[in-house]
C-alpha cells in the first residue's frame, strides 16, 4: 500500500509526508475517523514511507529492501496489534501472531475493511473480539529487540478501543516512556472509548470522509462502473468506501439486515406477537457482533427515514430498495417517536454488549416498537 493507492485524503497525505521530510515524526499518533475512510491504508502507506530508504517527495520508492518487505507485509520492524478471538480448542489464550497470515491476507487483498469483515475472515462466529491482556507482553518482547534495518520500530494498533484494560495500561506506560526510535500508530473508529490517558499522550489526526469525486473516479477506473451508476453509488456511500464496495457486490449481510428490519416493522405494526417472537429467535442466532451491526443498521434506517419524512431527499443515503420501502414507512417515523426508537435501539445495543440474553433483548425491543410506531 502506497500513498498513491489511498483513495482521496490528499490533505492528510501531504501532512504525513511533510512530517517525515521535516524530521518531526511524533512518537505516538492517534489516527481516527469513521469506518471506510481509509485510515488503515493511510497508516500502512505512512509506515512504508517512514521505512523507505529511497523515498521521493511524494511516495515510497517501491524497490528498496524495506519496500520489498512491505509488499508482503513481512517487514521485521513493523508490528501489528488487532482484535482477535481465542482459537477453538486452544489451551492457551491467543495472541495476534497466531492470526498474522489471515491479517496479511486481509490487508493485501481488501485494505478497506471493517471489524465484521475481519471476524468473518478468522471464523469468530459468536465470539466478541478484543486485544487480550497478554498481548502487551508480546509488544514489549518485540520492541525490546534491536531494529533489523537500523531505522524506526513501528507498532500499528488497529482499533485500540478494543484493548483489554490490562493491555491498555501497559501500552500507556510504553507511550509515557517509549523505547528509542519507536513509533506507535493507533488507528481508531471510536477514540472516545480509549483511555483518556492514552489519548493525552498521542498526537491526534482526524481523517474525514472521502469526497464523492474520488470514490466516483475509483469506481469508474478500477471497477468499470458506468458514470451514471458510479455517481449514485458514490453519493450513497457518504464518504465510506466500504459501503460503496458493498453496494457494488450486493452485500448479503446488508440484504439480510434490510429484510429483518422490514419484517420487524411490519410485524410490530400488525401486532403479530407469535411471529415477532420467532423473529427475535432468528436474530438471536446470528452471533453478538452481527447483532450489534444489525442494531447499528436499524439506527441508520430510522435516521434516514426521519430525514426522508422531512422531504429532504438530497440528504438521505439509502439504496434503491431502502428508498422504495421508505416511501411507505417514513411517515411512521416522526418528531413524536424518533427519539424513543433511537433510545430503545441504543439500550438494546448496550445489553447485547453486556451479554444479556439476545432473545429477550430483541423480543423486548420488538414489543416496544408496537407502541412507538403508533405515536
Amino acid at each position: 500500500m502506497f500513498f498513491r493507492d489511498v483513495i482521496g485524503q490528499e490533505e492528510v497525505k501531504q501532512r504525513l509526508i511533510q512530517e517525515v521530510n521535516e524530521g518531526r515524526i511524533p512518537h505516538a499518533q492517534l489516527i481516527c475517523g469513521p469506518e471506510g475512510v481509509g485510515k488503515m491504508p493511510l497508516t500502512i502507506a505512512y509506515a512504508r514511507y517512514i521505512s523507505c530508504s529511497n523515498r521521493s517527495e511524494t511516495d515510497a520508492c517501491g524497490v528498496c529492501p524495506s519496500c520489498v518487505k512491505f509488499n508482503k507485509l513481512v517487514h521485521p520492524d513493523v508490528h501489528f496489534v488487532f482484535p482477535i478471538v481465542n482459537k477453538a480448542k486452544s489451551p492457551k489464550v491467543s495472541v495476534c501472531a497466531d492470526f498474522l497470515p489471515q491479517w496479511r491476507e486481509q490487508l493485501l487483498t481488501s485494505p478497506y475493511f471493517n471489524l465484521n469483515h475481519w471476524l468473518n475472515n478468522i471464523g469468530a462466529e459468536n465470539k466478541q473480539a478484543q486485544i487480550f491482556a497478554n498481548e502487551s507482553d508480546e509488544i514489549l518482547k518485540k520492541l525490546s529487540l534491536k531494529s533489523s534495518e537500523g531505522g524506526f520500530k513501528i507498532t500499528i494498533v488497529w482499533l485500540p478501543e478494543k484493548l483489554h484494560p490490562v493491555c491498555a495500561n501497559k501500552l500507556l506506560k510504553l507511550l509515557e516512556e517509549p523505547p528509542e526510535r519507536t513509533i506507535f500508530l493507533l488507528v481508531s473508529e471510536m477514540p472516545d472509548m480509549i483511555l483518556p490517558t492514552i489519548q493525552s499522550r498521542t498526537q491526534r489526526m482526524n481523517v474525514r470522509k472521502i469526497d464523492e469525486a474520488s470514490i466516483d473516479r475509483v469506481l469508474q477506473t478500477k471497477y468499470s462502473i458506468q458514470p451514471a451508476d458510479s455517481l449514485s453509488i458514490a453519493h450513497l456511500a457518504n464518504g465510506n468506501f466500504i459501503k460503496a464496495l458493498e453496494t457494488i457486490h450486493l452485500n448479503e449481510e446488508n440484504q439480510l439486515f434490510f429484510d429483518l428490519f422490514v419484517s420487524l416493522m411490519r410485524l410490530s405494526y400488525q401486532r403479530k406477537i407469535r411471529e415477532m417472537k420467532m423473529w427475535s429467535e432468528q436474530v438471536a442466532g446470528m452471533g453478538r457482533e452481527r447483532q450489534k451491526n444489525f442494531l447499528e443498521y436499524c439506527q441508520r434506517m430510522i435516521r434516514e427515514n426521519f430525514i426522508f419524512n422531512l422531504h429532504q431527499r438530497d440528504l438521505t443515503y439509502m439504496t434503491i430498495s431502502e428508498q422504495n420501502f421508505a416511501t411507505r414507512f417514513a411517515p411512521f417515523v416522526n418528531e413524536r417517536n424518533v427519539m424513543g426508537i433511537m433510545d430503545e435501539l441504543s439500550e438494546a445495543q448496550i445489553h447485547i454488549e453486556q451479554n444479556v440474553n439476545a432473545k429477550m433483548v430483541f423480543f423486548d425491543f420488538s414489543l416496544k416498537m408496537i407502541v412507538l410506531l403508533k405515536q
